[in-house]
């Protein structure tokens, strides 16, 4: 028998279907630091009928791991249950917020949809419109900034993947994840009105074990923001006991735009270990890093991208003199 469900999650719609029920997804996706609720927020499950950008089987069977397709269907086969239970970080697995999907959704937004996928964390001030963009991969700071943020009434637009995509006139952002894995260190000892503690007073390894944050009601009220008024671009570097807040402007068009193209070039390219035993490479293509490029560069000559800069500071005084001018 053939298991099938259908998931959409912003425009891409993707079908899976496996040998074995318990493979498939769980929709509703739990809250915890392995899901996809900490990539994106919403994955749906969709009519079985409806109109897919790709296919992915996943087929239990005893052997070796192992996958084959491109672009519109990849096929799994494998002893994916002893798997599932034996491997290291289940964040990379096909489901797992580090995994195959994520990766593969992005793809698809890119390729079929012209939608263009940050690494970032993102705030919305509304009084004023303005968007800031906290651009940065995992330890480079964006929670502490997200956290802050909150503190100081900024509204959450996203915690990972921040979403947008250009026509002749408008940029349209799509709201991203609400839920955040953070250390349980940063929330004990910088942020401890966001954690209760859920029993986890004991944990030594408070710097090493995170736990994910569901920060919903903190949200901007619309799931897509066209033209904000401005756009700021932070990349940090939070260091704890920092006793300075430096911010350093990037001037240079060119950079900017080299610094943007790879930040969001960086998920969809690079190669992950499944289950700890199989490689899979990356999804990017020359003509969809070009055109990736293109829109990046249109971004940066956009007129309400006012600031991109580098950040160093600690942890509590992240955003220094930024919101001053509001």
């Amino acid at each position: 028998m053939i298991f099938r469900k259908t998931l959409k999650i912003l425009d891409a719609v993707i079908g899976i279907e496996s040998n074995r029920e318990d493979l498939l997804p769980k929709i509703p996706c739990p809250v915890c630091v392995n899901s996809l609720l900490t990539d994106f927020r919403m994955i749906e499950e969709v009519p079985l009928e409806s109109k897919k950008n790709g296919q992915i089987i996943v087929h239990e069977s005893p052997g070796k791991l192992s996958y084959s397709g491109s672009d519109t269907e990849f096929m799994f086969s494998g002893p994916f249950h002893s798997l599932i239970r034996s491997a290291s970080d289940s964040r990379f697995s096909l489901w797992g917020n580090q995994g195959f999907l994520y990766r593969y959704v992005l793809y698809l937004l890119e390729k079929y949809h012209q939608i263009y996928s940050f690494h970032a964390a993102a705030l919305y001030e509304e009084d004023e419109k303005r968007m800031f963009i906290i651009a940065g991969g995992a330890g480079s700071g964006k929670t502490v900034f997200i956290l802050n943020g909150l503190l100081k009434k900024l509204k959450l637009f996203s915690t990972e993947t921040v979403h947008f995509r250009m026509s002749s006139r408008n940029v349209t952002w799509y709201m991203g994840s609400l839920v955040d894995n953070v250390r349980v260190g940063t929330l004990n000892h910088d942020f401890p009105s966001f954690y209760s503690g859920c029993g986890d007073a004991d944990i030594h390894d408070e710097w090493e074990k995170k736990v994910a944050i569901d920060l919903s009601s903190y949200a901007v009220k619309r799931s897509e923001i066209i033209n904000p008024s401005e756009v700021v671009v932070l990349f940090p570097r939070i260091e704890e006991g920092r006793k300075e807040f430096i911010l350093s402007l990037f001037t240079n068009k060119q950079i900017i735009s080299r610094r943007l193209f790879d930040n969001i070039s960086q998920k969809i390219s690079e190669s992950i270990v499944l289950y700890d035993s199989m490689p899979v490479t990356g999804f990017d293509t020359k003509p969809l890093s070009e055109k990736r490029l293109y829109f990046i560069d249109q971004l940066v000559h956009k007129n309400f991208l006012t600031r991109t800069a580098t950040v160093l500071s600690d942890p509590k005084n992240c955003w220094g003199t930024i919101l001053d001018d509001r």
